[in-house]
């Protein structure tokens, strides 16, 4: 199953996703990619996790790996309201709209 594969092929496909994800955040201005660029990021940061957990025979990295899936979506959920708020009084989704949200 996974230890058929060597560590360093999931630490390589990690910090390629890691990578396109951070390349996503950086050269975008519609916050739903910035969310999913995030998540991305995210997802690599756990792939992490649960390849040292596995490898080390240590359960700590799969229960911070749920812990960090429950964060992931409550991010989610608060990003996609200020996406409604800031489509509903600019008209738009993009980043740079989104001084209106200061206060």
């Amino acid at each position: 199953m996974l230890s058929s594969v060597p560590m360093e092929y999931y630490v390589g496909l990690s910090a390629i996703l890691f990578t396109i994800g951070l390349i996503g955040v950086i050269s975008r201005k519609n916050i739903i990619i910035i969310l999913m660029s995030l998540e991305l990021m995210l997802n690599a940061v756990n792939l992490n996790f649960i390849t040292f957990s596995h490898f080390l025979e240590n359960m700590a990295g799969k229960i911070f790996t749920i812990f960090s899936m429950s964060v992931a979506a409550a991010e989610v959920a608060i990003g996609l309201a200020i996406a409604v708020n800031l489509l509903r009084l600019k008209k738009s989704i993009d980043v740079d709209d989104a001084n209106i949200l200061k206060g």
